[in-house]
């Protein structure tokens, strides 16, 4: 690939500039700090932690990769097991030179060839571990001096539930910083991850913390450790699967089938929900006028905007086309109107910006049904919020109907 197609040309001068310093600091700052000579027993501890980690990442590579597709902006990727291992046990040159190691084979083996993971973000990756590495033994070594009267396995379990804390703030503060640089429309929940992302990078920690201890008392049973990884990571492939089943995948929202298997949930509770149907106005002349390409990044501006109005006990789905429908738990028919004339407002409000196209000047109709007013059933109540749908696209578009009787 000639430079001129490299990926990194397509960033901003910004997050150049961020990733450039960053990846320097973590050059420079190892040669800078004070550390230990390696020893006979540091080397093996290092070979056994580079030999495992390579032998998970191999039996894991089709997993790997696959979740890679999957992924969206946070990944966990695993390698916190023995890198964190190596950064509690190892002198700090040994830790970097282990972290240094395993991303190296990572990319040659499994990211080279994904589109996902461009050389420049691996490289920024790694920089980021390699600096969530170096303070570990510094933050271990202050909490011993200065919990001089805890008993010495609790200050042991102190001092590297604190080199965890450090190791993840740190981690997580890099990657937040770039991606917020790359994409600034990013939710904060799209920047940090959700609680099972970060759920994973905490528990991959963990084992890396259990994986030091075995590797300081009995280094030969570390390997033991290798299949368990092997499978949780199958296991977190397989949760990311039942995701994408249930998510549209253009716009993020839940699937029809998914929807509806949230709205079934809520009619076997016997308990009273509204139903939304909002179909945007003359979607067609934004796909005539600028493209499918631009139309489908207005509808996830669309479903993003509607999120953001309602819940998050409220469910919100794409039904096809141009066509959202949302899920309201508890809600009586007039909450449920005040719910739709915000998303309506806010959806008059957006403009989108994609390529040399601003899309705004957006409109939506709306229809409103509650349960159990509109019927017993869920199809009744579908109906019911169509059928004022349609109503409010007969009556001029750009608002929200109810058929129903709000008293």
């Amino acid at each position: 690939m000639r430079p001129a197609q490299w990926a990194i040309r397509r960033l901003s001068p910004g997050l150049i500039a961020f990733t450039v310093v960053v990846e320097l600091v973590a050059v420079v700052l190892p040669f800078l700090l004070p550390g230990r000579t390696p020893a006979a027993g540091d080397w093996l501890r290092f070979g056994v932690l580079l030999v495992v980690g390579i032998a998970q990442a191999e039996l894991s590579r089709r997993t790997e990769r696959q979740r890679r597709f999957l992924a969206s902006t946070v990944h966990v990727n695993m390698t916190s097991v023995w890198i964190f291992a190596g950064a509690v046990d190892l002198p700090q040159g040994l830790a970097v030179t282990l972290t240094v190691l395993i991303f190296g084979h990572l990319w040659e083996r499994i990211w080279r060839r994904l589109e996902s993971r461009p050389a420049h973000r691996v490289i920024y990756t790694a920089t980021t571990v390699v600096l969530s590495v170096l303070p570990v033994r510094p933050v271990m070594a202050a909490v011993n001096a200065g919990l001089p009267f805890l008993d010495r396995d609790l200050r042991g379990l102190v001092a590297i539930v604190a080199a965890m804390a450090v190791f993840f703030a740190t981690n997580s503060a890099l990657v937040t910083i770039a991606l917020k640089l790359r994409y600034p429309d990013l939710t904060v929940r799209e920047l940090f991850g959700g609680w099972d992302v970060n759920a994973l990078e905490l528990a991959t920690l963990c084992l890396g913390a259990l994986t030091a201890i075995v590797l300081m008392a009995h280094v030969y049973l570390v390997p033991l450790v290798v299949l368990p990884i092997v499978v949780l990571h199958r296991g977190v492939l397989m949760r990311q699967f039942e995701e994408a089943a249930t998510t549209d995948h253009k716009t993020g929202v839940l699937n029809s089938v998914a929807w509806h298997d949230a709205a079934a949930r809520e009619l076997d509770r016997g308990a009273d929900f509204g139903v939304l149907m909002i179909d945007l106005d003359h979607f067609k002349r934004i796909n005539d006028t600028h493209g499918h390409l631009v139309g489908d990044a207005v509808l996830r501006e669309v479903a993003d905007t509607v999120c953001e109005q309602v819940r998050d006990v409220d469910a919100v789905g794409r039904f096809g086309g141009e066509e959202f429908v949302v899920l309201l738990p508890g809600a009586a028919l007039p909450d449920a109107i005040r719910v739709a004339e915000r998303i309506r407002t806010a959806i008059a409000d957006l403009t989108v910006d994609e390529g040399s196209a601003a899309i705004s000047a957006l409109s939506a109709s709306i229809g409103v049904s509650v349960h159990p007013t509109a019927g017993a059933v869920l199809e009744q109540v579908l109906l019911a919020a169509d059928n004022a749908l349609y109503e409010a696209k007969r009556g001029g578009r750009n608002r929200v109907v109810s058929l129903l009787d709000p008293a």
